[in-house]
């Protein structure tokens, strides 16, 4: 069996997105809990060393890759099966939204200030004050992103099931 364009953009697009809602889900169950116990510097210490940790070419290319395949598999499945084509579509949309632009306009900038700081030269009262301005916003946008790609996955299997 020969894969067309349209077969390995459709497969890389959902396990593309498969991935990154797993991530998301894991990232909100159990990574941010577990930390959130955490006293200030050592939940600021280990945020700071995962953030610098996860930026690696593959998971760039997992994390932003649907981004651009989804509106692709959108485009490639135009005359399919209206319901195939606009599941696939509002799963790039929801996708780009939910993931693009709520991580470069939210959650990166919040890592950035995280990044920034020389964690062992602050004030006990200034890691509160850095944890307060850090965590619940980062956690209440990555809400959002787990919400976004478990429905852009969940969209890309039910564009699957009237896929003709």
């Amino acid at each position: 069996m020969e894969l067309t364009l349209k077969t390995t953009v459709l497969i890389l697009g959902i396990l593309f997105t498969g991935l990154t809602a797993g991530l998301c889900f894991t990232w909100s169950n159990a990574v941010t809990p577990g930390i959130g116990r955490l006293d200030n510097l050592s939940y600021l210490q280990s945020f700071q060393a995962m953030n610098r940790a996860i930026i690696n070419r593959s998971f760039l290319i997992v994390f932003f890759g649907p981004v651009l395949l989804l509106f692709l598999n959108a485009f490639l499945h135009r005359n399919a099966n209206p319901s195939t084509f606009w599941s696939f579509l509002v799963a790039a949309i929801l996708f780009f939204v939910g993931i693009g632009l709520i991580t470069v306009f939210r959650n990166v900038p919040l890592n950035e200030v995280l990044d920034k700081a020389v964690l062992e030269s602050l004030s006990a009262t200034e890691l509160e004050a850095l944890r307060t301005k850090f965590e619940a916003p980062w956690n209440r946008w990555h809400i959002q992103r787990t919400i976004a790609s478990f429905t852009s996955f969940a969209l890309l299997l039910t564009g699957l099931i009237y896929l003709k």
